[in-house]
């Protein structure tokens, strides 16, 4: 398996519209293939923003940054077939049942005939949705939500997913559920860009972890080597807090 950078951005810089303060203030780093990556931070510290810069949803203001060695302002059809996006919010068609979703969205990444009803059908056994895969998505329950959600971003096997906390809001058993999956598909040699509140989970599942704060990356690197280089720290919990404070963010 290659080690070649899949995300690369140099000195990124984003400012909203109307906004005094940059929401992200230069942003360099690297990710490389096959690598399971997570990206910390408080609310509001710029970890949305920059997977919706990453995905090409928002543009940048400045610096650069690449997919697999292409400029992100290309937007080209080649990226978007490269890449899954499982976003915070669920972003289904609430009218439509499971499987329809399924379907649609595995359309939408270029799915069809066999090779789709395959690997929808293959998504509801993996995700234990056979029994609600006719239900209207709106009277689902937040859990089967989630599930359908994640499907939708990985139906066509894109060598790079980007998840923004995937897991809020689960139980316990459909987080155990997703970790599992995670670190299954990431052995096969995806790359998978992971956001996430919940300290245990990065210490879980990343292999290397950059923490952000006010736009800045502030520390980078292994999770465990970054804890037994920090006096007093024994977990990633504590790091984290120790780096970005207990000051409650909105």
């Amino acid at each position: 398996m290659s080690h070649d950078p899949v995300i690369t951005t140099t000195n990124l810089k984003k400012r909203y519209k109307g906004s005094a303060e940059e929401a992200l203030k230069g942003i360099t780093l690297t990710i490389r293939q096959g690598e399971f990556f997570g990206i910390l931070g408080p609310n509001a510290a710029g970890k949305s923003t920059l997977i919706a810069i990453l995905c090409g949803i928002i543009p940048y203001s400045a610096g650069e940054a690449k997919l697999f060695g292409r400029n992100i302002s290309q937007n080209s059809d080649w990226l978007k077939s490269r890449f899954g996006l499982v976003p915070q919010e669920i972003a289904l068609y609430p009218s439509l049942t499971v499987i329809e979703n399924i379907l649609f969205f595995g359309q939408m990444h270029g799915l069809y005939g066999k090779k789709l009803k395959s690997k929808a059908n293959e998504s509801i056994k993996t995700f234990y949705l056979a029994e609600h895969k006719n239900k209207i998505l709106s009277k689902c329950s937040g859990g089967i939500k989630r599930r359908v959600n994640l499907i939708a971003g990985i139906i066509h096997e894109p060598s790079l997913v980007l998840l923004d906390e995937p897991t809020l809001g689960v139980d316990t058993q459909l987080r155990i559920l997703i970790f599992d999956y995670l670190k299954a598909l990431n052995k096969t040699g995806t790359t998978i860009l992971y956001t996430t509140h919940y300290m245990d989970e990065a210490e879980q599942l990343c292999s290397r972890v950059s923490i952000i704060d006010h736009g800045r990356i502030i520390t980078d690197g292994k999770p465990a080597e970054l804890i037994a280089a920090s006096p007093g720290c024994n977990d990633l919990g504590h790091l984290f807090l120790n780096l970005t404070g207990t000051e409650l963010r909105d």
